[in-house]
Formats: C-alpha cells, structure tokens, sequence
C-alpha cells in the first residue's frame, strides 16, 4: 500500500432513535488508517444510518464519533463534507454538468486555482481509466459503469482523508461490478483512503474490507476482518449470514503462495496442471478440479516451488464452528 493519506475512524457508543423506534444502538468500532471498513447487514439494520452519520446527514441522538481523535459532531457540518468523499448507488451527479465540472465541484468549492482544478480532474481521468475525450461529456451520455467511476473521482477530487460509499455498485451489471470493485480496490491502495462502505452483499464485503462489520437490529454483532469472520462467526446469525459456503469464501482470501507446499518430486506431477503462487486457492481448486488432477505443480516463473494437493485445500476448507 502506498503512504497512507487516509484517517482514523472512531465510534464510540453511537445511538440513534427515531421516537421509540432504535435505528443503531450503542455503536462503537474503529477504522484504521488508510483501510476499508465494510458495514453489512440485512435491511433496516442500521447500516446506511451509520454511514451518513459520519458526515451528519444524520445527527446522532448520542454517542461520539472521532476522525483523527477529533469530534465530528461538534462545529458546522458543511466544512466537514467537503473533506469527506461521500459515492451512492446512483452517483448523484449534475446532470447540466461536464463530468470535467462534476468531478471538479469539491475544489471549487475550496478555493482551489483553475490550474490546479485542470491538473487534479486530468489525473482522476486517468487513475479511473476514462478517455480524456470523455471530460466534455455529461452523465446522460455514459454508460452506468462509467457513471459510477465518475462518481468516485469526484469523491477523491479534494484528497479526502475518508470517504463514505453507499451500495455504490448495486445498480450495474455483475460483470460491470466486478471490475468497478477490482478497480475501486487499486485506486483505494493507490491513494491509501480511509474508507467505510456499505452493502447488502456479504461477498462484495469479504472481497473489499479489511475489517467487516455485521450488524443486526442496529447492534454490531461482529467486527473482524474477512478470514476470521469466516473462520469463526461469533453466533449462528453470522454464521448463516456469511452462507454455508464460508468455507469456500475463506478459500478465495487465501493463496497457494500462503501454503506450506508438498515436495513431491516434479517427474511425478508431469501433465499435472502449473499454478502460480498468487493464485487464490479457490481459483487453484477449480483448475484442479476441473482437471481432475489430484496434485498440482506450483511454479514461480521459472522455478519450482512444491506441489499442491486436494488434500491440502480439503484441510483448509475445515473452518471451526461457531461459538
């Protein structure tokens, strides 16, 4: 990861009701520096409020919640939004506006010189991958996908040493999503943003978040990061929330390289399939199964690392029940 720019997220004891109705009950949970914290839970449990809580569109009913150590809900709202990136499922951008001008509209708001403002969208376009010829365009001329990136980059125009995302890839094709998620990811290590996220998917949120929080009827029920919420859900309701195929999910978080390889002697592994050390075991599985090979050779580039069984993977797929 690059030099972090991010911030610490803190909450401490966050509630907020709506008359008798609890939306989030005493939520307290920190972010570090420069990773991405992903709320999921079913709906109404709270998640989005939380989100928005942080940049006060919503104003707790108490609780605190920290940014560097400092109070967030003290002082004007508005200087605080503009130092946090906030994305939503469906962008919000102007539709009377460029995406040059979209992307531009937090510097402008700041003061900053033209020049600089040039500069900073230039380099978002590329850092998102869009074709500067897309720059005098407006939201109605692009694609979802495209929309969505845009979004993104106007979110990080200012530097923000935290951004907020709300479901921002629900509304695009799974294909689209995939690849707005691989690049979210680059861009995120890139910039070393703090980041807290939500959705609905539990598999979006093991593949993004360092930590995941899991939320129910307002209450964190468990904050971990991926393996070990795989690995050891705190109830049965983690448990089913995380799918019955927790086993394979963890496979996806690991990889060959993490194994402690077999030394079986290549002569005996000729025709058998070659992996590379990057390779998630889940993926390393499907090759092998699909293959029906037994044992697989592992090969860095040129060189011979060990063999990796089925025996192995089946070993790893054992995840200890819930507590």
């Amino acid at each position: 990861m690059a030099e972090s720019r991010g911030a610490t997220v803190e909450f401490r004891s966050v509630t907020k009701r709506y008359g008798e109705t609890l939306a989030v009950d005493g939520l307290s949970f920190a972010v570090p520096t420069g990773r991405i914290c992903v709320l999921v839970g079913p709906s109404g449990c709270g998640k989005t409020t939380s989100l928005r809580m942080v940049n006060r569109l919503i104003e707790p009913t108490s609780g605190e919640i920290l940014i560097d150590g400092e109070n967030v809900l003290q002082g004007d709202p508005t200087p605080l939004r503009r130092r946090i990136g906030y994305v939503i499922q469906q962008t919000g951008l102007f539709p009377h506006q460029t995406v040059a001008d979209n992307i531009a509209t937090v510097p402008r708001l700041l003061g900053w010189p033209k020049q600089r403002i040039q500069a900073r969208v230039e380099e978002l376009l590329a850092l998102i991958g869009l074709d500067p010829r897309m720059l005098g365009r407006y939201p109605a001329q692009l694609s979802g996908g495209e929309r969505q990136r845009v979004g993104v980059a106007r979110a990080m125009a200012a530097k923000p040493p935290v951004m907020l995302m709300d479901e921002p890839f629900a509304a695009v094709d799974p294909i689209v999503r995939e690849r707005l998620q691989n690049e979210f990811l680059r861009l995120q290590r890139d910039q070393g943003i703090t980041v807290i996220f939500v959705t609905h998917d539990i598999d979006e949120a093991i593949k993004l978040g360092d930590r995941v929080a899991i939320m129910r009827t307002g209450k964190l029920v468990q904050y971990a990061p991926p393996g070990e919420l795989l690995a050891h859900p705190a109830d049965d309701f983690v448990a089913q929330f995380v799918g019955s195929d927790r086993g394979l999910k963890r496979l996806s978080l690991l990889t060959v390289g993490g194994v402690e390889l077999a030394p079986v002697d290549r002569a005996k592994l000729d025709g058998a399939p070659v992996l590379s050390p990057s390779m998630s075991l889940r993926d390393a599985l499907a090759v092998m199964l699909s293959s029906e090979a037994q044992e697989a050779t592992v090969m860095d580039g040129d060189r011979y690392l060990g063999a990796l069984t089925l025996q192995q993977i089946g070993r790893m797929l054992r995840v200890d029940e819930p507590a």
